[in-house]
């Protein structure tokens, strides 16, 4: 008799590794982009005009994210068609590619545009990710894996901030130019996974009945919202992602210049605080994340939305009611992004749990990436709260208190703790 193959072995230690170095190296990306965009666009303007720099950074921040939107989402469908193995490699190369070309950027419309382009392959690479994870792990481990696996976009923060503490004092102006070059490491651990890393069985059996069948395959985004049952799943997740990332971009616009005005105020460096702030509220999300696994397994997926959504309320009342002491904000800052940030941790454990293997990644792929469209407002809407309340403590209390829509909304989904994923 042959022994029982173990239920985490290296296959399932090679997902997880290459889909958490891709999830890590876009949150350096995008973390890149914040820490150096205003070095960036002042030497490619030629200008250090506040007003210009804001404007060229603006531009390029949208650039990627609308582009992060659309890859993201084109990007599910396809891993649909073609393999959940060959579009995770597409990404992780397609980024690799366009990085560099980033650093190399002579004009700020050669940035937005290359940022753009890099932004497509960045969104591609969580649903496909998620998905190659969440297939091939054992239902057992499944949720702990996806929560370590979103923890990558923290810790690729970390290195990008870490980084630029040291990079930007020795290479002077051109420091920005050798983060981005930084971000073709990832090419790295391509060469490695390469050939090395699996498809997911359960989408080849998937393809295979397909293919079987006699009629010919619908296309998947099309198949979902056909579908009633997955129709509903994806209306009722895609309000609840998109709470999520709303409270969370509406949130990490304010805690920065919060926490450095407060410094500023007791006669400290404001900037450095201000950055110190991201750093405690990234750490906080990190210890979300990973905890979000051991939870979700512990008390029953929607139990631990439901606790995590309630605990992103708490957390905005504690927002509110904390005195203004710099080290109890800090400590106050943690919590927040313990469960404004780390709460993203429900999407990669819960989506892929909804859906068929045939519409899985185009599925949670849509509801990720589509909430980023349907939140758009909402930093419009915090400036005129921030006016209209006050201040940051009232701001960040109301914006939490949206989720409340997603704890009613949570009633209409289904619980998927110990059942096997949809065929």
């Amino acid at each position: 008799m042959q022994a029982a193959q173990p239920e985490i072995g290296a296959i399932q230690r090679r997902t997880l590794f290459s889909s958490f170095i891709g999830w890590m190296f876009d949150g350096y990306e995008t973390s890149t982009l914040i820490l150096v965009g205003t070095t960036a666009v002042s030497s490619l303007i030629s200008s250090s005009d506040p007003a210009a720099v804001r404007v060229g950074l603006g531009t390029a921040l949208s650039s990627t994210l609308v582009g992060w939107a659309v890859g993201g989402i084109i990007g599910s469908i396809v891993a649909d068609y073609v393999g959940r193995r060959r579009m995770l490699l597409i990404a992780i190369a397609g980024y690799c590619v366009f990085t560099a070309f980033t650093a190399f950027s002579q004009s700020l419309e050669m940035l937005i545009a290359l940022r753009f382009i890099t932004g497509l392959f960045l969104g591609t690479e969580w649903s496909t990710g998620t998905t190659l994870v969440a297939e091939t792990w054992p239902p057992s481990a499944r949720a702990k894996a996806l929560g370590i696996m979103q923890s990558g976009y923290g810790f690729g923060f970390f290195l990008a901030a870490l980084l630029w503490l040291f990079i930007q004092p020795i290479a002077g102006a051109d420091g920005w130019r050798w983060m981005f070059a930084i971000g073709v490491l990832p090419a790295i651990a391509l060469i490695y996974i390469r050939g090395s890393l699996p498809e997911s069985k359960l989408w080849e059996d998937a393809v295979a009945k397909v293919e079987q069948s006699a009629s010919p395959r619908k296309f998947t985004l099309l198949e979902v919202f056909q579908d009633e049952v997955e129709r509903k799943y994806v209306v009722a997740s895609l309000i609840m992602a998109t709470v999520t990332v709303a409270v969370f971009y509406a949130i990490t616009a304010l805690v920065g210049p919060f926490v450095g005005g407060l410094a500023a105020k007791q006669g400290l460096v404001g900037q450095k605080w201000a950055s110190i702030s991201a750093l405690v509220y990234n750490a906080g999300a990190i210890l979300g994340y990973v905890s979000a696994g051991f939870l979700a397994d512990a008390l029953g997926r929607k139990r631990y939305m439901a606790v995590t959504f309630a605990a992103a309320i708490a957390s905005g009342l504690l927002i509110y009611f904390m005195p203004l002491d710099l080290y109890i904000v800090l400590a106050c800052i943690f919590v927040l992004g313990c469960f404004t940030l780390g709460v993203f941790s429900w999407m990669p454990i819960y989506l892929p749990e909804l859906f068929s293997t045939a519409v899985r990644s185009t599925a949670s792929g849509f509801v990720f990436n589509a909430a980023r469209f349907v939140a758009f407002p909402l930093p419009y809407l915090t400036a005129f709260l921030f006016v209209s309340l006050g201040g940051f403590q009232a701001t960040v209390l109301c914006i939490t208190l949206l989720y409340a829509i997603s704890l009613a909304t949570l009633t209409l989904l289904p619980e998927t703790k110990n059942k096997p994923l949809p065929a």
